[in-house]
């Protein structure tokens, strides 16, 4: 027997909570100059329920570049704003969704 998401009630194979939690977010990508005049790109606004952890990892691999993930957002060395913003596209995020600061 399958396993039933607790959230929507579907099988596992088959559940929305991921598509749903996705279309309600809104994601602000900026960037910080810190310590050293060391650039940070800053992605935040995600929801409680999103794997940040995933994200980042993604993100990190896409864009060859360290960073972390806490305080609900990430984090990444450098300055990728241009880059983030296609990434998240094609994990799915819509144009409208990301605003750039």
């Amino acid at each position: 027997m399958d396993e039933i998401c607790q959230v929507c009630g579907l099988p596992k194979e088959i559940c929305v909570c991921q598509e749903i939690a996705k279309s309600g977010q809104k994601i602000r990508v900026t960037s910080e100059t810190r310590r050293f005049k060391k650039n940070y790109t800053i992605i935040s606004g995600f929801d409680e329920n999103t794997d940040l952890q995933q994200i980042g990892k993604e993100l990190k691999q896409k864009l060859a570049c360290g960073g972390t993930t806490k305080n609900n957002r990430i984090e990444l060395q450098g300055e990728h704003k241009q880059k983030v913003k296609k990434a998240l596209i094609e994990m799915g995020y819509t144009n409208d969704q990301i605003d750039m600061y």
